[in-house]
């Protein structure tokens, strides 16, 4: 499959993009709950000390947050969409032509 149809397979609207996107950052926090936690355990209390002490936290983090929000999960969430609405669509044009 060239890169031109892929692109055109998983295109969707811009609205549509942003609420994957919520959708995807909402799945990745919970997710990485315990990991969000044990930085904000480390923060508490801190200002300035919290870049240094709780960099491994931050580390942890981050890391498990990537899992969930990057560019390939997002594609495979537009590609499930798409798919979707095409089975809406070919349910409604099989159901109008009993």
């Amino acid at each position: 499959m060239g890169y031109v149809q892929e692109a055109r397979e998983n295109h969707v609207k811009k609205k549509v993009e942003e609420a994957l996107r919520s959708k995807m950052k909402q799945k990745a926090l919970k997710e990485c709950d315990h990991y969000t936690s044990k930085y904000a355990e480390c923060a508490y209390g801190r200002t300035m000390s919290v870049v240094w002490r709780c960099r491994q936290q931050a580390k942890e983090l981050n890391d498990c947050l990537h899992q969930y929000t990057n560019d390939a999960v997002l594609e495979e969430m537009k590609r499930v969409f798409t798919l979707e609405q095409e089975g809406k669509g070919s349910r409604r044009i099989q159901g109008s032509a009993t």
